[in-house]
């Protein structure tokens, strides 16, 4: 079972992260873009070939991120209207997830047959994840899930940080 590891840079204004493999060699590059309307993330393998793209959808009354894999919408997570926690919804066919995927510890299944899971790393500097990969097939998909994930925590947090302030 191949384990990749993510770790973004805390404060990063660029929004370039590498995911990095056991040995830290660089096997997936992401970058976002901040500045840009709608809010998108690309991921690109080693021969920086777009794998993966994640869009923020624009002027919608809650925040919803589309994820594409090879050129294919493969999922979309949708903030749920909630009064006091913040809910979120993955909508994929044939994927589901179970666990605390909020807090970045679950496990992946397409069609019911394990194909990952994604643990947090705590005490460390910075967003880490571990991802676990059972289907290589899959490993983009997975990828792409930790960093929209990942980036609806980051939308919610800059929300509650304005409405506190």
């Amino acid at each position: 079972m191949r384990k990749l590891y993510i770790k973004q840079k805390v404060f990063s204004l660029s929004g370039k992260f590498s995911v990095k493999d056991a040995e830290e060699n660089e096997i997936y590059f992401v970058e976002g873009s901040f500045m840009k309307i709608p809010k998108t993330f690309s991921v690109m393998g080693d021969k920086q070939n777009e794998v993966a793209t994640i869009t923020k959808k624009t002027f919608s009354f809650l925040p919803t991120f589309f994820v594409d894999v090879h050129g294919q919408e493969t999922m979309t997570i949708k903030k749920q209207f909630s009064f006091l926690k913040a809910r979120y919804t993955i909508d994929a066919a044939g994927i589901e997830v179970q666990g605390n995927w909020w807090d970045m510890d679950f496990e992946v299944y397409q069609n019911r047959d394990f194909i990952g899971s994604v643990s947090k790393k705590w005490f460390t500097w910075g967003d880490s994840y571990e991802l676990q990969i059972a289907n290589d097939e899959m490993e983009p998909l997975l990828v792409a899930l930790v960093v929209a994930i990942d980036c609806a925590k980051a939308d919610q947090s800059a929300a509650v940080s304005v409405a506190a302030g």
